[in-house]
């Protein structure tokens, strides 16, 4: 029995080629079995043949790109329009021993003062949770008027704040001029808590 002879799609066309549906699906809806139908096999479909040519009819080719064939590695990246700066790392300072503490906010001044009553009407009581969230509900309740002295203390500790790092940084810009003057800065900071 003889083979029969069947001529091959030109290759090069076939792979860079699609058969896709009018919306650009590769898939197409019989009109007659209302199932969907893969369009690049409409000619096996087993439904009637006026409906498997209808449905050739709406299907087209589409190019498919050239770059798809080519490996992950060789394809080029879109570019932006705008380079993309890259984060320069940020060198950190060195932390300096005799800079102070940052003050606390009035609520912390508020809360110290509500942990002692708090631990004289609770003594049993261990739980920080417990202590936290019931001063937060307080403080809340806390009018405007009943925070002031609480702000106030605030502000004091901040201004002293402030004034004192002012002193630590003009030693640390002194201490960057000139080795002379070290000596008078450290004695400069050592005389700022004996001023309290």
């Amino acid at each position: 029995m003889a083979r029969k002879r069947v001529e091959a799609e030109d290759t090069a066309t076939a792979a860079n080629s699609m058969v896709r549906g009018k919306d650009g699906s590769a898939f197409a809806r019989c009109d007659e079995c209302k199932k969907d139908v893969p369009v690049a096999l409409i000619s096996m479909h087993s439904c009637s043949l006026e409906a498997r040519i209808k449905m050739n009819l709406e299907a087209q080719i589409v190019e498919k790109p050239a770059e798809t064939t080519k490996k992950p590695a060789e394809r080029k990246k879109p570019t932006s329009t705008e380079p993309k700066a890259k984060k320069a790392k940020k060198d950190k300072k060195p932390n300096n021993p005799n800079k102070p503490k940052r003050p606390p906010t009035a609520f912390f001044i508020f809360l110290d003062e509500f942990r002692k009553t708090f631990k004289e009407a609770n003594p049993d009581s261990k739980d920080v949770k417990r202590v936290a969230k019931e001063a937060g509900e307080k403080w809340k309740a806390m009018t405007d008027e009943e925070k002031k002295p609480y702000a106030d203390k605030a502000t004091e500790l901040k201004a002293e704040y402030d004034k004192a790092l002012g002193e630590v940084n003009n030693a640390e810009n002194k201490d960057d001029e000139g080795g002379s003057e070290k000596d008078d800065a450290e004695q400069e900071v050592q005389e700022v808590p004996d001023e309290e």
